[in-house]
């Protein structure tokens, strides 16, 4: 169709399909330039441009499938979006439906037509593939069927308040979760690590009642401002919401700061920022005389920047700082509201170095910098440090080696571990010398979860006889009390039963040793 007046060649009933189309288009335009004047950052404003926008571009999808067969490429990166969103939402069974289909439609694709793009349809495939593939355990079911469990936080599935309990009212309302690990398995933006991280902050969509609690009288005081909560058992629960989240893969230091800074500014009162990094370690290249939080190192950042010829441009002076590393010291100014912070990297400790400066709650969970040998093979499916925050039966069966497991088997394993979460939980709460921030921000669900499997994790590797070295074990900023919580004989006992449930008693020790 050329020229002026070329339509009226065209037959009428085409003529109508070529105006809707031109409708469509120009609607998505209009949208579309609206769209880019938003800043990337922050969340409020997309609201109302987000549902219209994509509504357009369903319809425009949909008309170009049904009149422009050959944009075959198109229907592919629909398939490859879907598969995404189903990920997100935990359809792990539509997901292997997908890709299957998938694979046919790239296959149909290549054969049809002179492709140069084959070979990177065909990684899309191996990516997806192994995404789906990296839980290190399979649950069977009677039938030998593979079971598709939900690790999002659902009813029931966190210990309740209970009366007495002295907890704060802070809410978990925004948490950034970036992923920057090289060779870790990853689809489209999305590291096995962030999507872990990413279902740990859900809720399971069923029922999202969940137990709250209003604000009460200060039972007791303490360094902080914010208020603290005496729960009582007979309030109703609270409808509640799951925090917003900004997915970052491998982002730069600017972009980072950026977002951390629109967070951060959007916060509500009373409310806490999840970071959660998971990222490659940057090391000091030398100790100065007098140490700060910038001279410890910590977690690198995207350097796509300063890349020459696909080598990394070396630093003229290497007595100068890393300046694609996020410091603890880069955090300081986000310390002025409630912080919770997740690092899961080989210098995680960089972040023991930290500084309360404003009397805010804060918290500090980090992994371990080194692991056993047998078990470093394994960090590219997902670091285990994560696993045990995501999924804690699943981490405990990994370090044991389990790959498979019998469904009543493990309703059973997870019955004990109820137990065992109720135990730790009344040990945080009842704790004479733990520091206040674990119970200002007890009183949320999903931090709540992520401290006692944190203690857990601890309690499960210091008696593994796998993990000799002290770099092995997760530490936190504040210290956890270790006599009375991580080395407790209690603990130590819950996770030898476990470890007797499930065979594998010979892999732990009967109790901790003096130099741990």
């Amino acid at each position: 169709m050329t020229g002026v007046g070329a339509e009226d060649d065209i037959p009428l009933c085409e003529r109508k399909t070529v105006t809707d189309f031109c409708y469509l288009l120009d609607k998505s335009k209009q949208l579309f330039n609206g769209l880019r004047d938003l800043p990337q950052y922050g969340h409020k404003q997309w609201q109302s441009y987000f549902g219209r926008t994509f509504d357009i571009y369903t319809k425009l999808w949909k008309f170009q499938q049904q009149h422009r067969p050959e944009l075959v490429v198109k229907k592919l990166r629909y398939y490859a979006r879907f598969i995404v969103v189903c990920l997100l939402l935990n359809k792990m069974d539509l997901v292997k439906v997908l890709v299957k289909e998938l694979s046919e439609e790239i296959e149909d694709y290549t054969q049809r037509f002179n492709t140069e793009d084959q070979l990177e349809w065909n990684l899309v495939l191996q990516e997806v593939a192994a995404f789906v593939e990296a839980d290190p355990l399979m649950i069977l079911n009677d039938d030998n069927a593979v079971m598709v469990i939900s690790n999002r936080l659902q009813e029931g599935g966190v210990p309740p308040l209970e009366q007495g309990m002295v907890v704060g009212q802070l809410t978990l309302a925004d948490a950034l979760i970036v992923g920057n690990c090289n060779n870790q398995v990853k689809f489209s933006e999305l590291t096995i690590d962030m999507f872990r991280m990413l279902q740990a902050l859900e809720r399971e969509p069923v029922n999202l009642a969940t137990q709250s609690s209003k604000p009460g009288t200060l039972v007791r005081e303490d360094s902080y401002t914010l208020p603290v909560t005496l729960y009582e058992p007979n309030e109703k629960p609270a409808k509640r919401e799951n925090p917003h989240k900004y997915l970052l893969y491998k982002p730069t230091f600017s972009q980072l700061y950026t977002f951390l800074s629109a967070s951060f500014k959007e916060l509500p009162a009373n409310s806490v920022l999840l970071v959660y990094l998971s990222a490659t370690g940057v090391f000091p290249s030398g100790r100065s005389e007098c140490e700060g939080p910038y001279d410890f190192g910590g977690v690198l950042t995207n350097t796509n920047r300063d890349v020459v010829n696909g080598e990394m441009v070396q630093k003229r002076n290497q007595a100068q700082k890393e300046m694609h590393c996020l410091h603890p010291g880069d955090l300081f100014p986000f310390t002025r509201k409630p912080l919770f912070i997740i690092v899961d990297s080989t210098n995680s400790t960089a972040y023991k170095n930290f500084s309360n400066l404003f009397g805010q709650p804060l918290v500090c969970l980090l992994s371990p910098t080194v692991y056993p040998k047998s078990m470093q093979d394994q960090c590219q499916r997902g670091s285990l440090f994560t696993l045990f925050l995501y999924n804690p039966l699943m981490g405990f069966l990994s370090v044991c080696g389990l790959s498979s497991m019998r469904c009543g088997l493990w309703e059973k394993a997870q019955e004990l571990l109820r137990k065992i979460f109720h135990d730790i939980g009344q040990m945080i709460t009842s704790s004479r010398v733990i520091d206040q921030a674990f119970l200002q921000f007890y009183g949320d669900e999903f931090l709540r979860l992520l401290m006692i499997r944190f203690v857990f994790c601890c309690t499960t590797l210091r008696l593994h006889k796998l993990f000799r070295e002290a770099r092995s074990f997760p530490e936190s900023y504040p210290s956890l009390p270790k006599q009375e919580m991580v080395e407790s004989s209690l603990l130590q006992k819950h996770v030898l039963e476990l470890a007797a449930m499930l065979d594998v008693q010979n892999l732990f020790s009967d109790g901790m040793l003096d130099n741990y």
